[in-house]
């Protein structure tokens, strides 16, 4: 048994070092330079990270979110710590408390997937689960496998570190990103930390319950900003364009399979963004909640043809320019237009 799971391991790495040197020809054949050396190569990727800061993408992003140019970025250069190394690995981002509630109660809650490093999880490219006990059932996600049950060492583990932040140090809740190479506390890398945002009353738009709503329910993905918003569908910019110039006063809802930083324009020209897949800390999650766009994520009932400008949700095909509703607090999605009506609320925010 044993020779078979290594005979099986060094298969596996023959294929993979097969297809890298593939790969590698592939590259070479198009006239790219591949630098060989350690050293320069690290060089390079640092130049590269400094040279982002004037793409075209960072530009938008800074106009678009209010960011000086004068900041300018850093690098941090560190050990590569692989999520993505076998099942027993993974990667996942959390916050310490729940984002959508002013409560300052201590639970971890986010995504995590195995086999996957962190900006899988941030493009919102995979599968993703909740952290803890209590975020699948307030998610309504009953059916899926939490980090607490799945790996509870390492939620522990998680969970003690984020006590000690806020409760010891006294720092304010945090979001962090984290990755395993396996099930022991001792394969746990905290990569980053930041404060998240503060909770704020505001007044919110709910649909008014009606029988004619309650049929028009389409399924439930997660909600992560904004609320009730009905609007047409589009896929693109010059969607968007051309249903703001005819009808300027009715709302337009980006559906995606998922997003990109690329798609940054396109989160910030919508009014709400509707997304097959990702969590709640995946990139149009955190972006959309910062523009105050409202945001439904992991609809995974929804196939989305993007070239063919249409989606199907269960056996409804709806394409460029239908009416659709979703509700960025319970990730409700509706067919149609629904009434609105608005109340006083305390939000959460990233």
């Amino acid at each position: 048994m044993l020779r078979s799971l290594v005979g099986s391991e060094m298969c596996i790495r023959d294929r993979m070092k097969e297809v890298a040197m593939a790969y590698k020809e592939l590259v070479q054949s198009k006239g790219i330079e591949i630098e060989e050396e350690p050293w320069n190569q690290l060089e390079k990727a640092i130049s590269q990270v400094f040279n982002s800061w004037y793409s075209e993408k960072a530009k938008a992003y800074r106009e678009i979110l209010g960011i000086s140019e004068d900041w300018g970025t850093a690098v941090v250069v560190q050990k590569m710590v692989f999520g993505n190394l076998d099942v027993n690995s993974g990667s996942g981002v959390l916050f310490t408390r729940n984002p959508r509630e002013h409560s300052d109660k201590l639970v971890l809650w986010g995504d995590f997937t195995t086999g996957a490093q962190g900006e899988d999880i941030v493009s919102g490219l995979v599968k993703t689960y909740p952290l803890s006990v209590e975020q699948k059932i307030i998610e309504g996600r009953t059916d899926e496998k939490s980090l607490e049950e799945s790996f509870p060492e390492l939620y522990i583990t998680l969970k003690e570190i984020a006590e000690k932040l806020v409760y010891s140090e006294r720092w304010d809740h945090q979001e962090m990103e984290f990755t395993f190479e396996g099930r022991g506390k001792d394969n746990l890398y905290v990569l980053q930390t930041r404060e998240m945002g503060v909770a704020r009353t505001e007044l919110v738009k709910v649909f008014i319950p009606s029988e004619m709503l309650t049929k028009s329910k389409l399924g439930t993905g997660i909600g992560v900003s904004g609320a009730a918003l009905s609007g047409r569908i589009v896929f693109d910019v010059e969607d968007i364009k051309e249903f703001k110039m005819k009808e300027p006063d009715k709302a337009v809802i980006l559906v995606r399979a998922d997003t990109v930083p690329d798609d940054i324009v396109h989160i910030a020209s919508a009014d709400g963004i509707l997304t097959a897949r990702g969590g709640s800390t995946s990139h149009a999650s955190i972006i959309a909640t910062k523009l105050g766009k409202t945001c439904v994520v992991g609809f995974s009932r929804m196939l989305v043809y993007q070239n063919e400008k249409k989606c199907k949700i269960g056996k409804k095909l709806l394409k460029k320019g239908d009416l659709i509703s979703i509700d960025g607090r319970s990730g409700l999605v509706y067919l149609g237009e629904h009434p609105i009506q608005t109340i006083n609320l305390t939000l959460g925010c990233f």
